[in-house]
């Protein structure tokens, strides 16, 4: 979303670097191709005008210009500038209310709301452990509430059981009720669309939010739609009462304007940030982290987080284990290959990690993507189960049954092979060096073993084999009714068996 803008704001900050002092000529030609680098990121113009013109009454200052670093310190004001201008610091979902906590998610139609009403109940029943009910208000909209429904099943989640004829408040009305007599945590009210802002929808949302007064009234907005996010978010502020915003679509093409503007805009947080399509691809906004990622600085710490909740500590364990022995597998290498692929895949490993755009850029002028991990996968799955275990069974005719069974050719079931040999033989050096130490150093961490060796440098043999991925990017870079079925949320469980109903 913001690769244009963090290409250009990059150029100018390596030009800036290349000087051993800065002029105020300098920064003030800089500071101009800054805010031609935000209007192009289609960022308002309001906040291009305050963002611009607070950094150059930094930059221009005795302790910039006299700096040992003067290129590093107008990094660092535009960093600190940037983060200011998104929201200082990150806010989350307030749960601090007496349960059940109602969350009331407003917004125009075809944004993802539905969508993000599911991740978000999903986050909140996993990562913060609260007994969560959804409940659709939309009645305007074909089979609105039978998509909840199908998503609560897919999520875990209890929905609210329709009841046709309903109004809006209604309906928000019984979902209290039950949520107070199941022993809810959270409630989350799922409101109607429109394509546009019309009265109509303002006074249903207004209805709505007098009725069960939520603890937190969420916009969700389209990033694709630019400016027109910053409009409707403003609008429903003024009409309704918004505490907090989250885009959807982050992962798009838009030009990132609408994420850089919303804040110093409308004057609200956001405070969550969709991005993809399946139900755990939402993500909890940090300005800072995203300002880092804006600038080329990486954000290590969501990749560490990110990591954390997908990757399974004691199969990591198994595997460390397996790896001293020197028994590394063709179906450990799978595994490996689907926790880069759970991480967001190649670019989204690189994507977080500092200092490498321009060689993000080469890969993709290489035609280096993840198909490359779903290639390496689908050859080892064409592999039987003897084959994977010991790979020195693969002769000529099984290499070409291989390549033939995974749509590949013999020279890529090479690759693969190859690879696997070379972390192989790495693992069992490492075993010898020192064991589960010596592989936690490798990885950064402690441990009493001895420091690996550097790695070689070009055209020399011998050295560290690349990670998963890396052989090819050499080769080719629910009416308030106390004990009534109404009142009785659907469950994910039982809602499968009683989904012929409605």
């Amino acid at each position: 979303m913001f690769e244009g803008l963090s290409e250009r704001l990059g150029s100018v900050f390596d030009k800036l670097r290349k000087r051993g002092a800065l002029s105020e000529a300098d920064v003030t030609t800089a500071m101009r191709e800054v805010r031609v680098a935000l209007l192009e990121a289609d960022v308002a113009l309001p906040v291009v005008k305050q963002f611009v013109d607070r950094v150059r009454e930094r930059a221009v200052g005795r302790e910039v210009l006299r700096s040992v670093t003067p290129g590093q310190m107008v990094v660092k004001i535009v960093h600190d500038e940037l983060v200011d201008m998104l929201g200082s610091d990150s806010q989350a979902i307030s749960l601090n209310a007496p349960a059940p906590v109602p969350i009331l998610m407003v917004g125009l139609q075809g944004g993802g709301k539905t969508t993000t009403t599911a991740k978000i109940a999903k986050r909140l029943k996993d990562r913060d452990r609260k007994k969560v009910l959804m409940a659709s208000l939309d009645v305007t909209r074909p089979a609105a509430r039978e998509q909840l429904r199908i998503l609560g099943e897919q999520v875990g989640v209890a929905t609210l059981p329709i009841v046709q004829g309903e109004t809006p408040t209604a309906i928000a009305k019984r979902a209290m009720t039950a949520a107070r007599l199941q022993g809810y945590d959270v409630v989350l009210l799922d409101t109607a669309g429109r394509t546009s802002i019309d009265e109509g929808l303002m006074s249903e949302a207004r209805a709505v939010r007098d009725a069960v007064n939520p603890h937190e009234v969420l916009l969700v907005a389209d990033a694709l739609t630019g400016q027109d996010a910053v409009t409707t978010a403003t609008n429903f502020h003024e009409r309704v009462g918004i505490t907090g915003i989250v885009l959807t679509r982050v992962d798009g093409d838009s030009r990132g304007g609408a994420a850089l503007s919303m804040r110093g805009v409308t004057g609200m947080p956001i405070k969550m940030l969709g991005v993809g399509e399946k139900v755990d691809d939402i993500e909890d906004f940090h300005p800072e982290r995203l300002a880092g990622r804006i600038l080329g600085m990486g954000d290590v710490v969501s990749l560490v987080e990110k990591a954390a909740e997908s990757i399974d500590a004691e199969e990591a364990e198994k595997t460390a284990e397996r790896m001293m022995r020197g028994t590394f597998t063709l179906d450990d290498m799978a595994a490996q290959l689907r926790q880069v692929r759970k991480l967001g895949g190649l670019g989204g490993i690189m994507g977080m990690l500092p200092g490498i755009g321009k060689l993000q850029k080469q890969m993709a002028g290489a035609n280096i993507d993840d198909r490359v991990l779903k290639r390496q996968e689908a050859i080892i799955s064409s592999m039987t189960r003897d084959e994977r275990r010991n790979p020195k069974l693969m002769n000529a005719s099984r290499r070409r049954r291989v390549a033939a069974g995974s749509g590949t050719q013999v020279q890529d079931v090479n690759k693969v092979l190859k690879q696997h040999q070379d972390m192989s033989r790495m693992m069992k050096q490492v075993g010898k060096m020192g064991g589960k130490g010596a592989l936690a150093g490798l990885f950064g961490g402690g441990g009493g073993g001895p420091a690996m060796p550097a790695p070689p440098q070009a055209g020399r043999g011998g050295g560290l084999p690349p990670m998963p991925g890396a052989a090819a990017s050499r080769a080719s870079a629910v009416r308030a009714c106390p004990g009534s079925a109404a009142c009785r949320p659907v469950s994910p469980a039982s809602a499968s068996s009683r989904s012929g109903r409605h």
